[in-house]
């Protein structure tokens, strides 16, 4: 009999190995065989009883009271996007259903993505590229229909050689595609690309047990662009309306900058090509 999946529980156990216990303000005595928090600590710092915090994380009781879900967002140290991902995990709602649905992007934003005088691209729920603009494959030959940005992130050395710092890149990439999913970490598409990447790639595999949420949203992004050199644009992620998931994306620079000047450098090249 297959095991039914627990993400309540392994969100438990991951987020109590981060938190050390000085941060909780437990004294250490001896040598510890286990990283962060033991169950038991969590279980007193959160004032509930060690046998049902251990029947939390094994799966055996999967709905806590919003008191007890406070109690361990306090001790795990959880900031407001994870914590709103942990009172998700422990809802009682309805499951998708669990079939892979085709992804189409609705007309007018590609027509809108083709206009934009950016680098703009479409990406869905599980960060695949659906649509892009011309710009977009200059700033990146793979931000192109039918790319995966966690695929290109973590398993191709020219889209690393892209991000000065490629694992805090890549690790806010993880942090989004979490939130994206939510709990939906059953869902076919998903359960493919994290069994691929977490044997491809041993950041991928730390990163995905962290367990961390991050949405995605505006940063400012600095690129080292082989042709015209670093670029610090701002990136945009907008939701599109009627649609599951979609997020339009886009960088732009500020007005003005060597920026700017690069990023228009690097869209008459592309449009010379």
């Amino acid at each position: 009999m297959n095991e039914q999946p627990n993400p309540l529980g392994e969100f438990l156990r991951a987020r109590r190995e981060l938190v050390t216990p000085e941060e909780a303000g437990i004294p250490v005595r001896g040598v510890r065989r286990v990283p962060g928090l033991r169950r038991e600590e969590v279980a007193m710092l959160a004032g509930i009883s060690a046998d049902y915090y251990l029947r939390l994380e094994r799966g055996r009781d999967r709905r806590p009271s919003l008191q007890v879900l406070e109690s361990l967002a306090g001790v795990l140290r959880l900031d407001d996007d994870t914590r709103a991902h942990l009172f998700g995990l422990a809802a009682d709602r309805p499951r998708r259903t669990r079939r892979r649905l085709r992804e189409t992007v609705p007309p007018s934003t590609a027509r809108f993505v083709e206009l934009l005088p950016v680098p703009a691209f479409v990406e869905g729920r599980h960060l695949d590229v659906l649509t892009a603009n011309p710009l977009a494959a200059a700033l990146s030959p793979r931000l192109v229909t039918g790319g995966n940005r966690l695929r290109d992130v973590f398993l191709d050395l020219a889209e690393q050689s892209l991000f000065p710092d490629w694992e805090g890149a890549a690790a806010a990439l993880v942090a989004g595609f979490r939130e994206a999913v939510g709990t939906d970490t059953d869902d076919p598409r998903c359960i493919e690309l994290v069994g691929e990447l977490s044997l491809a790639s041993p950041l991928f595999r730390r990163l995905w047990a962290r367990h961390d949420v991050r949405p995605r949203g505006s940063a400012t992004v600095l690129f080292r662009h082989p042709q015209v050199g670093d670029l610090t644009l701002s990136r945009e992620k907008l939701h599109i309306t009627d649609t599951d998931g979609m997020m339009l994306v886009a960088f732009h620079p500020v007005p003005g900058t060597p920026d700017a000047e690069r990023l228009a450098l690097l869209g008459s090249t592309a449009a010379g090509r």
